[in-house]
């Protein structure tokens, strides 16, 4: 079976973004019933759009009805189900019995993906769902490989195995957490998630009024705050697990971490199918895009890790910076891209691809505005620029510059 490389796509643009940079699928959410409220999302017009556009580019649109739902969530579920239906999306990720009952019932032969929110860490559990007629299920992280392994040995071909391999892991079990709801009265579990684990804490101890932080250095510690997931190294023992679809966390990324993930795994995916060894460049370039220290989650959880789970800051890192997309093809020796942070006359750029031009450098020697008049100092924010440049550069590809 085809491997499948799976990209999250907040908003229209990063939709664009996954499709161009190489996701077989992509995964995004209506206005109502997903998990990602402050994400843009999608209003319907935008749904039927992004259908087509995935569609026409040979890529699965799959959209997510993973609240888990209380009783009034189902009033206009079954219209909106039909709408989906009707829009021709190749699959709706839900976590919730009762949506699957209702799905089952109202779009029969719409495909239904049990999401990671259902928290399926056992074979028994995976079965129960493939009894409800679920096509596909997305494991929890919390799982290792050899449990992976086993809940695929257990289960019949028809069933496929979706994990998550790459982005920021919740400190509750798969995301289901009442900590935000609890201090803020913004429901995670209904896609308003404050991300409150990830904010620094104080002790008060029995019978006394003084808050004692909870300090290891200068900015204290975070002891709810969890690595970011990285398996680029390891989707072999994914695969061989029975592992088919390959998922990156991200739906409130922007389109340059959408770009930079969805580049790093779609070239380890054709190397992986080569038969090739991931390349010490493409580890390399998943630390180019904003992220916490990497860990491979619970994949390897029979073994010994040397450092626990959660980090010490909540700040994330990167090593590169966005600083302009290309609008069109480069001809007559220049390309026409639009900034997006500054840079300046002189500065070394690299490029973000999924063409051979990938990790090229882009020296910025001659730079002019749409009408040609010279400039030096790229600072108007979405300013049209013309670089001069004998790369082949094409529409969507991205220039980035070391921090």
């Amino acid at each position: 079976m085809k491997l499948e490389l799976l990209s999250p796509a907040g908003d229209m643009e990063k939709l664009k973004t996954a499709v161009y940079f190489g996701a077989d699928a992509v995964y995004f959410s209506g206005k109502n019933f997903g998990l990602r409220a402050f994400a843009g999302n999608f209003d319907r017009d935008e749904i039927v759009e992004a259908v087509s556009f995935c569609h026409a580019h040979d890529v699965k649109a799959y959209v997510t009805v993973n609240i888990v739902a209380h009783n009034k969530d189902f009033v206009g579920l079954e219209e909106y189900l039909t709408f989906l239906y009707q829009s021709r999306i190749d699959a709706i990720i839900v976590s919730d019995i009762g949506i699957i009952d209702v799905a089952r019932r109202v779009v029969p032969h719409l495909d239904i993906h049990v999401s990671t929110q259902a928290n399926v860490t056992n074979k028994y559990s995976a079965k129960a769902f493939c009894d409800m007629g679920v096509k596909r299920i997305v494991l929890a992280r919390e799982l290792s490989i050899t449990e992976i392994k086993e809940i695929r040995d257990f289960l019949g071909k028809d069933v496929e195995l979706e994990a998550f391999v790459h982005g920021a892991m919740c400190i509750s079990y798969s995301g289901r957490c009442l900590l935000s709801n609890y201090l803020s009265h913004r429901d995670s579990n209904k896609g308003a998630c404050v991300q409150a684990c990830r904010w620094a804490y104080t002790i008060t101890p029995k019978d006394s009024l003084e808050a004692l932080p909870i300090e290891e250095d200068s900015r204290g510690t975070y002891i709810l705050n969890s690595k970011d997931l990285n398996m680029i190294e390891h989707l072999e023992e994914l695969r061989d697990a029975g592992v088919v679809s390959f998922k990156i966390e991200g739906r409130m990324k922007s389109p340059y971490y959408v770009a930079t993930v969805t580049n790093a795994y779609r070239r380890a995916l054709d190397s992986l199918q080569r038969g090739e060894s991931v390349s010490e460049e493409l580890v390399a370039e998943l630390d180019k895009a904003s992220h916490r220290r990497y860990t491979t989650g619970f994949n390897f959880k029979d073994r010994k890790e040397e450092e626990s789970e959660y980090i010490a800051s909540s700040m994330p890192v990167q090593s590169h910076e966005f600083m302009a997309i290309c609008l069109k093809a480069a001809s007559c020796g220049k390309v026409l891209v639009e900034q997006r942070n500054r840079f300046e006359v002189g500065d070394t750029l690299e490029v973000l691809s999924p063409t051979d031009t990938f990790n090229r450098e882009l020296k910025v020697e001659c730079m002019t505005d749409e009408e040609g008049t010279p400039v030096s100092d790229a600072r108007i924010v979405q300013q049209r620029l013309y670089l001069a440049t004998s790369l082949p550069l094409h529409a969507g590809d991205i220039l980035r510059k070391k921090i």
